[in-house]
């Protein structure tokens, strides 16, 4: 039986104008193998409710949204922008542009975008409220490697501010100041942009779905696996293993309810509303821990506006909850609706 809303909206869905998906999927189309995945599964899953859906491309160009708001007279707008004009940072500047002319948006609010972007400083916020983060160190472009005292090897390089495991592999995980140059220096080339190093802690991929503005739900933790590991390689979610379907199967990915006791279960989702409001986020996010061997959990990264495509770690975390993938977009909706600045939790966060 379909999903059907009580309420019919009109949704602009914003999105990169190079992922425009098709209407349909033609024969023998592997839609996971498709850089428009997410975008498909989410346009035609809100036609499928009955919603009044246009899809909107950008690129470098916001009145786009300002043509399509006055033909379409939009009740809200479905944001899967990740960037603007080529750069990842310029996705909460549209955020923003939505606020000032008032338009309601689907997840994550400006600051809480601004703050989870730069890893180092969702790191300082997370350590002053003495929430465990690996040790870590930025390195700037333009400036020579000096690894702190206090940071010991091994190290896992990577950007500071971009996502989706971009510039990780194998050799981010570095056991000497050699390794440690060349890999910052690669980052640097690769990104156009500084480096992080952060102790690399042996232990489980955890990830811990949370939706909500200031009422706060956390679906089931899910955990990423490999079952075939190359021997001499470490357990790291590699650019590779997370966008690379063949390479996925050849290793033996797997994505699952973690196998965690009760107590544990509660104490992270407890930890994960905690940092959900210390960060300011809305919306929906997907917080990623590593659980060391000694039983504590790492906030490696704070993912707002996660990948939500069908069958990904978000929608199948809500879907073992029991909320269908139609149930979870309507959720993001009618966040996106209620949610004004009053309601920020980041506003409340020094009462926390």
């Amino acid at each position: 039986m379909k999903f059907k809303p009580k309420t019919k909206l009109r949704i602009l869905v914003l999105l990169n104008q190079t992922l425009m998906p098709p209407d349909k999927l033609e024969d023998g189309v592997e839609i996971e193998k498709q850089p428009w995945r997410t975008e498909y599964d989410v346009i035609s899953t809100l036609k499928s409710m009955e919603h009044e859906v246009l899809p909107v491309g950008l690129y470098s160009d916001l009145s786009v949204i300002n043509k399509a708001r006055e033909e379409h007279k939009p009740h809200i707008a479905f944001n899967l922008l990740e960037d603007f004009d080529g750069q990842a940072l310029y996705d909460q500047h549209i955020v923003s542009y939505l606020e000032l002319i008032k338009q309601p948006y689907t997840g994550c609010n400006p600051r809480g975008l601004t703050l989870a972007h730069d890893k180092a400083l969702t790191k300082k916020i997370l350590s002053y409220h003495r929430i465990a983060v690996p040790g870590f160190a930025v390195f700037p472009m333009g400036q020579k490697v000096a690894r702190p005292r206090k940071l010991k090897f091994p190290l896992l390089v990577k950007s500071v501010v971009e996502e989706g495991s971009v510039g990780i592999s194998q050799a981010s995980v570095v056991n000497d100041e050699t390794k440690l140059a060349e890999r910052v220096e690669f980052i640097h080339r690769q990104t156009n942009g500084h480096a992080i190093a952060e102790q690399y802690i042996e232990g489980r991929e955890i990830y811990i779905s949370v939706i909500g503005n200031r009422k706060l739900q956390t679906y089931t933790p899910w955990e990423l696996a490999i079952t075939n590991l190359p021997e001499g390689s470490l357990n790291i979610a590699t650019g590779r293993l997370k966008w690379h379907p063949t390479y996925q199967k050849k290793v033996g990915l797997v994505t699952k309810p973690a196998d965690l006791p009760a107590e544990l279960t509660r104490h992270v989702e407890r930890l994960s509303k905690r940092i959900y409001r210390h960060l300011s986020l809305s919306g929906y996010a997907r917080l990623d821990y590593r659980l060391s061997n000694d039983g504590i959990f790492y906030l490696l990264e704070a993912n707002p506006n996660p990948q939500i495509a069908k069958n990904e770690d978000f929608a199948d975390s809500a879907a073992h909850c029991g909320l269908s993938y139609p149930q979870l977009l309507q959720k993001i909706l009618t966040l996106g609706v209620s949610y004004s600045e009053w309601s920020d939790p980041g506003l409340l966060s020094s009462s926390l």
